[in-house]
């Protein structure tokens, strides 16, 4: 049983984000959809993050506040001006043999953003 810390951004999208491992695992390659967001911080350790779209557009709003979770819950915590890589779940993919919580993505974008919860 995984539970992620939960969000609602301030235009009402749900956010979650993995404990450890494991539930960055299963939120990325069992509980998401292909067509929700996946965020992680550009080469910092941190949880993966995702923004829950179910079925419609992400505003921006959501897109940054998501991408400030994901920082805040990375070992970027205490900085300002983090960079957050962010993909469709659909560009996510775990390589064969890798640990949990391990992937490689493609098609994403970068956001600098400073670490704070909504």
């Amino acid at each position: 049983m995984i539970s992620p810390y939960s969000y609602i951004t301030s235009d009402g999208f749900k956010v979650e984000a993995g404990r450890n491992n494991k539930e960055n695992d299963v939120l990325s390659t069992k509980k998401a959809a292909r067509t929700d967001i996946w965020f992680h911080t550009k080469d910092i350790p941190g949880s993966h993050t995702i923004l829950y779209t179910e079925g419609r557009e992400p505003s921006d709003i959501a897109i940054f506040e998501a991408a400030a979770i994901a920082a805040f819950h990375s070992k970027g915590q205490m900085s300002e001006n983090v960079p957050v890589d962010y993909t469709q779940v659909k560009y996510v993919k775990t390589p064969s043999g890798a640990k949990p919580g391990m992937v490689i993505f493609t098609d994403n974008k970068t956001v600098y953003v400073t670490p704070k919860l909504p």
